[in-house]
């Protein structure tokens, strides 16, 4: 059994690096949403909705759902999600293996780690303000609402949302979702080979 485990493990750690080849040089044939676009929408949101969070958020989301169908999910599914040490809650438009597109925000304020991303993040503050920190400066980076923080691959920093504060959060990140994938998936397939539900 141990054998068998060993040359599955084998077999997926090869496809998987395939697969990720093929797809990181051809990414931007994968890509169904432009960052200059989503970032015009976010403005176009808040100034037909003001601070009414809620109608920003069904205002992109109706006109992705217009352009795109079969990929934006409308259900506000929002979930807590606790990353870097910054809790909020996400509502993910959509979840591809090339890109996703979330609604990330706290009603009541969170800080923490940006995380260090595999590729460019772009955050359009919808309502209130996000406040970043890069280490060896000595004035925070301010993002109100309207704005984009544009961090760059591999780039970390701290941020706060010192009140409410709500994002269009997209990334184009092959590597991470499908290494989150991976490991989530091997560990349920290695639990389930030992009887464990």
């Amino acid at each position: 059994m141990a054998r068998l485990f060993t040359y599955l493990a084998v077999l997926v750690g090869l496809l998987s690096s395939l697969i990720y080849f093929v797809v990181e040089q051809n990414a931007d044939a994968y890509h169904i949403f432009e960052t200059d676009h989503l970032h015009d929408l976010a403005k176009r949101g808040i100034a037909a909705h003001g601070n009414d969070t809620r109608s920003i958020v069904r205002y992109i989301t109706a006109e992705l759902h217009a352009m795109h169908p079969d990929h934006v999910n409308l259900d506000e599914e929002y979930i807590l999600n606790n990353a870097g040490g910054a809790m909020g809650a996400m509502y993910i438009i959509h979840a591809s293996v090339t890109e996703y597109l979330i609604i990330f925000g706290t009603a009541v304020g969170t800080e923490g780690h940006t995380g260090r991303h595999t590729a460019d993040d772009y955050f359009h503050i919808l309502t209130g303000e996000q406040w970043a920190y890069t280490p060896g400066e000595f004035l925070p980076e301010v993002y109100p609402a309207g704005s984009m923080h544009h961090l760059k691959r591999g780039t970390v920093k701290q941020y706060k949302m010192p009140e409410a504060c709500f994002a269009l959060d997209s990334t184009l990140d092959f590597p991470t979702l499908w290494r989150t994938s991976y490991v989530t998936g091997r560990e349920m397939v290695k639990n389930l080979l030992v009887g464990k539900f």
